[in-house]
């Protein structure tokens, strides 16, 4: 990595304490404006059907209030769903919404932690679920290896992430007025594809859509993203309160894209999941060193 890439990977860095503030803050309204969250959540249990899967330990990384973590006890009756997010607000929220039955008959659980550092065991959960958490992520590697890890064989990952078209009108209405960091950096799909064999995870299966939101104006915009607590949260962020001025030529600039008296905002929504094999996982050396099957390199090659 040279001197400019690796001021730029610290500049799109993302500010872990800033995040976990901005989701404590938003929690008790998120339910209200997380439309979109939401649906990609339905979708994404949509997905799980088609998969015959008996899970007895679940793990929903990047929980939030919980609705998604519900709705998988509800799927798998007799498993065991671990709730865990950044964000303590948040999952005290999803420990009302689980009841007092899961409660006390041990069916859930609850852990504040990061996606990067998980606080389990190896290969100790059947199903891993993430929904729109990796774009809050670092390092992606980080995240999924640990998805790898704590996952067993014969275990699944599935995953939605926002992809680079996300939130591109805002961004290139901000690039027209400051050219500054507004709009946190997303990883497309190929490079998540490539990332999953990286860690040895197996057989990915990515796909992607977009959604588009529509508002009357640029405010209303900018008070969804904060009720969601989807700030800007890179250190490259600009510090300091925005000014009016440069607020107002962003609504301006914004314009132009206004269609049928509404103006969109764009997410593009990634959806993968994959397997864990004894053939596929890298081995790990007393030094840290990975050694990769070779079967697993020429699958990735071939395909």
């Amino acid at each position: 990595m040279d001197r400019d890439d690796a001021l730029d990977t610290e500049r799109f860095s993302i500010d872990k304490a800033r995040v976990r503030a901005a989701f404590d803050h938003s929690a008790p309204k998120y339910d209200e404006v997380a439309v979109l969250q939401h649906e990609v959540g339905r979708r994404l249990l949509d997905r799980l059907e088609l998969i015959r899967l008996e899970p007895s330990m679940v793990l929903d990384v990047g929980a939030g209030t919980g609705r998604l973590s519900a709705a998988l006890g509800r799927c798998y009756g007799s498993a065991r769903v671990i709730s865990l997010d950044l964000s303590a607000r948040m999952l005290q929220l999803a420990r009302r919404r689980a009841g007092l039955f899961r409660r006390l008959s041990r069916r859930c659980g609850f852990v504040c932690a990061d996606a990067e550092n998980l606080p389990c065991a190896d290969a100790s959960v059947d199903l891993v679920v993430s929904n729109l958490v990796l774009q809050w992520c670092n390092d992606t590697d980080r995240a999924l290896a640990e998805f790898r890890r704590v996952l067993r064989p014969g275990g699944l990952l599935m995953f939605t992430t926002f992809g680079p078209d996300t939130l591109r009108e805002l961004r290139a209405s901000w690039n027209g007025v400051d050219g500054r960091i507004h709009v946190n950096r997303f990883i497309d799909m190929h490079d998540l594809g490539d990332a999953l064999l990286r860690v040895g995870l197996s057989e990915p299966v990515m796909d992607r859509e977009d959604f588009t939101l529509t508002y009357p104006d640029v405010a209303g915009l900018m008070r969804d993203l904060k009720a969601l607590g989807a700030h800007n949260s890179t250190h490259g962020r600009p510090r300091g309160l925005t000014g009016r001025g440069r607020l107002s030529r962003v609504a301006e600039a914004y314009e132009r894209f206004r269609d049928n008296g509404r103006l969109p905002a764009t997410y593009e929504v990634v959806y993968g999941h994959c397997w864990v094999t004894a053939e596929s996982a890298p081995r790990h050396s007393r030094h840290g060193e990975v050694t990769v099957p070779l079967s697993r390199i020429q699958r990735a090659r071939s395909g």
